[in-house]
């Protein structure tokens, strides 16, 4: 959606007096239907989860898809030449299964490594960062939200999304300040 002055819109956003308010909005704006959308808040909202339809983040699978190839990366690196590549006697120490043991720490900290790598970059993916600059930010009543500002936003990319349609419904929750953002001031 274009604005007569070239903008694109990022969304519509209403703000909200109370966590409370931005709770029962958030099951509103879910119950209507729409998918993209966010709250923002100075705190975490507890059920907002559940409020919003949020599921289960993939974050968690892709840790373990992480951890996983740090333990094999690991298990190849130390069992590979040890066991078939080199397989050399040292001071009688066995060439075979029972040299598992001096491999754990190896194996432990390849696994954690890993493991954040993962998740890090995932996260930063996930949430389409880097970011230098979020349209929300544009909006000069967003300022309250580090402080006692609570806010609801319908993304425009949402294919439900109509203007009228977004504002009638931020009313409808008791939305106040109903405004349309704009990707770039």
């Amino acid at each position: 959606m274009i604005t007569p002055s070239g903008n694109r819109v990022y969304g519509i956003a209403a703000e909200y007096p109370s966590a409370a308010a931005l709770y029962e909005a958030a099951k509103v704006v879910r119950d209507a239907g729409f998918k993209r959308w966010d709250v923002h808040s100075p705190f975490p909202i507890h059920g907002m989860d559940d409020a919003m339809g949020l599921g289960k983040s993939w974050l968690s699978a892709v840790v373990l898809i992480g951890g996983i190839t740090g333990l094999l990366t690991a298990c190849v690196l130390e069992f590979g030449p040890s066991w078939y590549l080199y397989p050399l006697d040292v001071h009688g120490k066995p060439t075979n299964f029972w040299t598992v043991p001096a491999f754990f720490p190896i194996m432990f900290e390849l696994t954690i490594l890993c493991s954040a790598f993962s998740a890090f970059l995932a996260m930063l993916m996930m949430n389409l960062l880097p970011r230098w600059n979020h349209p929300m930010f544009n909006w000069d009543r967003f300022k309250r939200v580090t402080n006692d500002g609570f806010f609801l936003v319908l993304e425009a990319r949402d294919p439900r999304f109509s203007e009228n349609e977004a504002v009638q419904l931020l009313e409808k929750t008791g939305g106040q300040y109903i405004t349309a953002i704009h990707e770039e001031a």
